[in-house]
């Protein structure tokens, strides 16, 4: 479940900027897609399986990838490390990807990756942050929608993610995207709540793409 109010949230976010407060009022309400994931392990090895790629490709390579596999629902860090690399290979999973799930069950082996959700939960943002990118394939982007999305935390802005950049450019009516330094200048008045502010800016994209502004 999500972390914080989100009544409260709308509430701050709307206070802290008319504009904002507009935005909400034409996207409506609130709707995170909040997943719950059973293990860190798990929910990294697909992400990085879906880096760069049409969800519809990565879902059949997730799927392939699972098959190798059949006597669990998934693989643990030892199987991925007792597996060779034309293993993973052969369901579709590029070298890069490969040697970077190599990377995340070694260090899930090595303790810098929780192996429990309860563990990871226990985590600050930035620790989870600092643990998480020095996994080959891992960078901010990848950890900060693990935080909004399956982790449920309030306060994070990727502010390197083209769909918050372009909705801040067409909803504030800006020429160019915003640069990360001043993006994150403008979404401190968000704070604690900054998770919202981005779900909304996601939104204005949509509304552009029906014409609704």
């Amino acid at each position: 479940m999500l972390s914080y109010n989100i009544d409260i949230a709308v509430q701050h976010i709307c206070q802290a900027d008319n504009r904002m407060a507009d935005l909400v009022a034409a996207a409506g309400d609130f709707r995170l897609d909040y997943v719950p994931i059973l293990s860190p392990f798990e929910s990294l090895a697909e992400s990085i399986i879906y880096q760069q790629i049409s969800g519809k490709a990565a879902a059949t390579i997730h799927a392939r990838f699972l098959d190798l596999f059949p006597d669990k629902a998934h693989p643990s860090p030892q199987d991925i490390l007792d597996t060779d690399e034309s293993v993973l290979r052969s369901a579709g999973v590029s070298g890069n990807k490969a040697k970077a799930i190599y990377s995340l069950a070694e260090k899930t082996i090595e303790g810098l990756v929780p192996l429990k959700m309860e563990d990871l939960e226990a985590l600050s943002d930035e620790e989870i942050k600092q643990n998480l990118i020095q996994v080959r394939g891992i960078g901010a982007w990848t950890v900060e929608m693990m935080l909004m999305f399956n982790l449920g935390r309030p306060d994070v802005f990727p502010v390197t993610d083209y769909g918050v950049q372009n909705g801040y450019r067409l909803w504030y009516g800006q020429e160019d995207l915003p640069k990360p330094k001043a993006f994150m200048q403008y979404a401190a008045k968000f704070a604690p709540y900054r998770s919202v502010a981005a779900w909304y800016l996601w939104r204005a994209v949509d509304l552009h793409k029906i014409g609704a502004f």
